[in-house]
């Protein structure tokens, strides 16, 4: 059901017939000649980018003054905001609807497409905010482009780091080419919207969350500018194809959407390219790498509520105003592909929900469901549109460094290398039940909209769940949270869940999500970020004078024991210098320890419960 090849048939005629006939481009066409997509526009209705020839793009106050002015222009679009931010401001947000649609009910009484585009979720990377602001003035005020809400709703976030937006600098980002000052990466508390979608630590996040909820998106657009090497392309973009998205969705990215964006963005004057990453950052000549995005990303979590998430990366070198065109395009014929064929992301989308509700209707031990990939060395010929550079040894760094020269386009020979296979699965359960006490998991359940109950009596059952083994933590953190690395045993033992517990079903349209923050195998579960750091913190403990009369006890009652304390001590050279060690040898096989120590307090429910619950 959830199986996908690990290089799709489609991608791979996507990139042989449209990116390189004849294995290669030819004359390579200049950005620079890229012609703006706007016409007829009143000098009054340029945007700030605009108006400054690219220099700049807006402050918040700036863009707060003109997504108002937007809306009070034109009875299509409506103003609202969807948060607070730590340091005070509020979350933009613009509506976008002829049917003057501006709440998510009355969105889905229209039947029309909603499509979520998102911008400075890196606040420095703001070539989208602007490319918006374009596209939406020639929607509503010159409605040269009002044909694309025939049937689409838009809902536009302008800053979604509004913080660090304002961190305003000319020295943000050093890797990048305009505009003159812009925002910085990260929020006020320094997190990293990008990795916070399963954590949502930030309160931005969790606004982010309720908004998603609210509006349930067809489409999802998040809107950056790379950092990498220097080439030709001026525009890469991405969705999750890989095994873990729904089948559904995966086929209407590359038999629908790909081919027709290449070639429209061709047309326009763009280089675009699937999004990618060098394999060795000295040397093109060595390939090109794709793969798959956890949950933790954006595109990788719209993915798990079955959902296209389409990352637009701009490439950080060429002009801001290139990358404004290019974000402005790849929107625009999106939104054209959409009121051309709305019924296909549709039926997409929903036999995606469907197909994914049906994992908690009944338990099939034989089904499978992917919760982590890692990358293959499958790969294909790529002619790679670079430009030339040498490599010389550094006498500052010491090491070999690249050296550009982007007046010489050149093509590389090379491999594209975009495989991916299944290197996790499990077995979905019917629900997961989370006891009480656990309460941010519980509240992150909620934040993430799904669908709970409560125990409102007590249930005792025979429960599946795990033990840990192994179990390290890094030295430094990472995203403000100590990341431990463990590995798992399955168990299945009576257990007694008390009121107030609170029951995850899978037969919900948002399951995966619900599979992803509960298995601790998944990447970026609750419990691979840090959420139950406790259950692996040893609480009571014996004085060595203590546990030495306990192992001589121990030691005299059973001669196993004794035969294979004593094998230990003899193999294990670490564990026979350590005095500690070998008197929690006798601790952990003693009724004294402690029995939940390592063992997740959250279990599997495989079978039908009797459990009386109310609706949370």
């Amino acid at each position: 059901m959830y199986r996908r090849p690990c290089l799709p048939v489609v991608i791979l005629a996507v990139l042989s017939l449209t990116l390189f006939p004849s294995r290669g481009f030819g004359q390579p066409i200049s950005p620079s000649r890229l012609k703006s997509p706007s016409v007829d526009v009143p000098p009054d209705w340029l945007t700030p980018a605009e108006s400054t020839s690219f220099r700049q793009t807006p402050r918040y106050h700036e863009t707060v003054a003109f997504s108002r002015r937007l809306a009070q222009s034109s009875r299509w679009i409506d103003y609202q905001t969807f948060g607070t931010s730590p340091e005070g401001r509020e979350l933009p947000l613009l509506i976008v609807s002829t049917d003057q649609a501006f709440t998510p009910q009355a969105a889905r009484a229209t039947g029309k497409l909603v499509v979520l585009v998102q911008n400075c979720i890196h606040a420095g990377e703001c070539a989208g905010k602007d490319a918006s602001f374009m596209l939406l003035r020639d929607m509503v005020i010159t409605r040269t482009r009002a044909g694309l809400l025939d049937n689409v709703i838009l809902v536009v976030i302008p800053i979604f780091n509004v913080d660090g937006h304002e961190r305003f600098s000319p020295y943000s980002r050093i890797n990048q080419n305009g505009p003159e000052v812009m925002g910085w990466r990260t929020t006020s508390r320094n997190l990293n919207l990008n990795r916070d979608y399963m954590k949502a630590d930030a309160v931005e996040t969790r606004a982010w969350l309720a908004l998603w909820n609210a509006w349930r998106p067809d489409l999802h657009f998040d809107n950056h500018t790379t950092d990498g090497g220097d080439w030709q392309y001026d525009i890469t973009f991405a969705s999750d194809t890989y095994q873990s998205a729904a089948p559904q969705v995966a086929k209407w990215l590359e038999g629908t959407l790909y081919a027709g964006l290449f070639r429209v963005l061709k047309a326009d004057g763009h280089v675009p390219m699937f999004y990618f990453w060098m394999v060795d950052s000295k040397d093109p000549s060595k390939g090109i790498r794709s793969s798959g995005f956890g949950p933790r990303f954006a595109t990788g979590y719209a993915s798990i509520r079955n959902r296209p998430s389409i990352l637009v990366e701009t490439h950080m070198l060429k002009p801001y105003r290139t990358r404004v065109i290019g974000h402005y395009n790849i929107m625009l014929h999106t939104l054209e592909l959409l009121n051309q064929d709305a019924g296909s992301l549709r039926q997409a989308v929903r036999r995606a929900d469907e197909s994914t509700a049906a994992l908690g209707a009944a338990h099939d031990s034989e089904r499978r469901l992917p919760i982590g990939l890692e990358r293959t060395d499958e790969s294909i010929p790529l002619t790679f549109q670079g430009y030339a550079y040498h490599r010389e040894l550094s006498p500052i760094s010491g090491d070999v460094r690249i050296i550009y020269d982007n007046t010489k386009p050149v093509e590389i020979e090379t491999v594209y290398y975009s495989g991916t296979k299944v290197s996790k699965e499990i077995n979905p359960p019917l629900a997961y039940i989370i006891p009480p006490q656990w309460t941010e998991a519980i509240e992150l359940a909620q934040a993430h909209g799904l669908r709970c109950r409560r125990l409102i009596e007590p249930i005792s059952a025979e429960f599946e769940s795990y033990r840990f083994t192994d179990v390290t933590f890094p030295k430094r953190s990472y995203e403000s949270r100590f990341l431990p690395k463990y590995q798992t045993e399955s168990i299945v033992e009576k257990r007694t869940y008390l009121p107030g517990s609170v029951v995850v079903p899978l037969d919900q349209p948002d399951a995966k999500v619900a599979v992803h923050l509960l298995e601790p195998e998944a990447r970026d579960s609750l419990v691979a970020w840090g959420f139950f750091n406790a259950i692996f913190e040893q609480k009571e403990y014996g004085e060595h004078y203590v546990l030495e009369e306990l192992a001589h006890t121990m030691l005299e009652a059973d001669p196993e024991l004794r035969k294979e304390f004593e094998e230990r001590v003899r193999t294990d050279r670490e564990f026979a210098s350590s005095p500690r060690a070998r008197l929690q040898f006798f601790y952990k096989r003693s009724p004294y320890w402690d029995e939940r120590m390592n063992v997740y307090p959250i279990a599997r429910i495989t079978k039908p419960i009797d459990a009386k619950t109310e609706r949370m």
